[in-house]
């Protein structure tokens, strides 16, 4: 049980990533982007250009492959839904239009590396035991949880103890009232993107680092982190943080008793008992 439990932890840890910048999007912009699991996917791709494509060190890579994917949001959004946004498109639109950016991208990926199983690298980890929880692990699983639970608590602080957090929070609380007390909300935008974008390649190159990479492992990814998203309380960076270890630690409990490939409809019905009781999510919305 226990064993299952670390294994959550780190499942849970990799879908906070994801599911962070799918509510900060969707508190700044209003909409669900679909096609956030894709960037999960193009961010964990870039990594396997530069690294294996180019020969460069995993740190570097991975720092360039969150730079560039953070980058690629931006430009996505200037080209794709900043449009949209001027027409004062319905949040529907922008839904079903970040629908069709996501199938531009798998593709995309089919396009440039093939629709084959890849790796980062098919080194053998031998796990060790942990002395005091008796649980074994290695090196990898270590380093992955180790990552992603600092880049959770560096966003955590970012939100609450810089001018640009605040400025996000203000402009996710009321758009219009944020722009006519001087906010910047273009700029707000413009981070909105950069961070969203870049968290969710962080959590799709730690889950290549995982198990491995494949087109479609954006469409696999995007079902949890809007499980983990809405069960914590759309909207709410901290709900989806929690959200996300419900549902990572959830899926691995079940595995004892269904098969693995199955384990999703658990987070769908943990999502649907929740959200008969409280509507909001478990921690409501950041708007109200």
């Amino acid at each position: 049980m226990l064993q299952l439990i670390v294994y959550g932890l780190i499942s849970g840890s990799i879908l906070a990533l994801g599911a962070i910048g799918l509510t900060l999007i969707y508190g700044i912009l209003n909409f669900a982007n679909f096609a956030h699991g894709d960037l999960m996917a193009l961010g964990a791709y870039l990594v396997l250009f530069f690294k294996v494509g180019l020969g460069l060190p995993m740190w570097l890579a991975f720092l360039l492959g969150m730079l560039c994917t953070a980058l690629l949001g931006v430009g996505l959004d200037r080209v794709w839904f900043r449009p949209l946004r001027q027409r004062r498109a319905r949040a529907a639109i922008m839904a079903i239009s970040s629908l069709g950016l996501a199938l531009i991208l798998q593709n995309l990926i089919r396009m440039l590396w093939g629709p084959q199983v890849q790796y980062y690298a098919r080194d053998i980890h031998f796990p060790f035991t942990v002395p005091i929880l008796q649980v074994r692990l290695n090196a990898q699983q270590i380093l992955i949880f180790t990552i992603a639970l600092g880049l959770v608590i560096l966003v955590s602080l970012f939100l609450h103890h810089t001018r640009l957090g605040k400025a996000m929070r203000a402009t996710s609380d009321n758009f219009a009232l944020a722009l006519v007390s001087g906010i910047d909300t273009e700029r707000v935008v413009i981070w909105t993107w950069l961070l969203g974008a870049g968290l969710a390649a962080a959590g799709g190159i730690l889950l290549g680092m995982s198990v491995r990479l494949q087109p479609i492992m954006g469409w696999d990814l995007l079902l949890p982190i809007f499980a983990a998203t809405i069960l914590g309380g759309i909207g709410s960076p901290y709900g989806a943080m929690a959200g996300a270890f419900i549902i990572g630690l959830a899926e691995e409990l079940s595995t004892p008793f269904i098969p693995t490939e199955y384990k999703t409809a658990v987070s769908m019905l943990l999502l649907v008992l929740v959200l008969l009781v409280r509507p909001r999510g478990l921690f409501g919305s950041w708007k109200a």
